[in-house]
């Protein structure tokens, strides 16, 4: 029995409904491409989590961007496994820049051990650590709105969230760095 008797549609009518925007077609595209996609990441990144991050990326890319993919010109999966480069990349990107970070503080720690911490270095230093406690996505939310400097709407456009879901989480996840912020250094009035 071929797959087309069995009702599962082929690679290029999954490829046309998925230019035409139909919703089911990202479903099908998702179970036809995502085992390849997750393996493409898994071997390039070595890492479960981030390889499943980026599969959710390439689909949730693809999605948005289907206008840019014509049938006619490639097939589906050729453009997924784009996709899927591109995501991997910017991935390894992002751990470089975490890695020379890392770096960089453990160097400048080693270089003034004696000297004296400010206040509001501490200050910034708690709430790096409390953000990096956060679950996602409202560290992810803070982290564009503050490090990037995105507007809640920019924000609610990129992770594909409603933007009182944004505001929410920006709001909460505020209150819980200012708590945070009061336990570790003490409340801001008793210095």
């Amino acid at each position: 029995m071929t797959s087309r008797e069995a009702g599962s549609p082929s690679p290029a009518e999954i490829a046309k409904a998925f230019a035409e925007g139909r919703p089911d077609s990202l479903s099908d595209a998702y179970q036809r491409w995502s085992t390849m996609i997750f393996t493409l990441s898994l071997r390039a990144l070595g890492n479960r989590a981030d390889a499943e991050d980026v599969t959710q990326q390439v689909f949730v890319s693809a999605w948005r961007g289907r206008a840019n993919f014509d049938p006619d010109n490639g097939q589906l999966g050729a453009w997924l496994t784009g996709i899927t480069r591109h995501r991997i990349a910017d991935r390894l990107t992002a751990r470089s820049r975490e890695l020379r970070n890392s770096e960089a503080a453990a160097r400048l720690a080693e270089q003034r051990p004696t000297q004296v911490v400010d206040d509001l270095t501490v200050d910034r230093l708690v709430i790096a650590d409390e953000l990096e406690r956060l679950d996602d996505p409202r560290r992810t939310i803070l982290k564009l709105a503050f490090y990037e400097d995105r507007t809640h709407p920019q924000i609610a456009e990129q992770l594909d969230l409603p933007l009182g879901t944004v505001k929410s989480h920006i709001r909460r996840g505020l209150l819980h760095l200012r708590d945070r912020l009061k336990e570790v250094t003490g409340d801001a009035t008793s210095r």
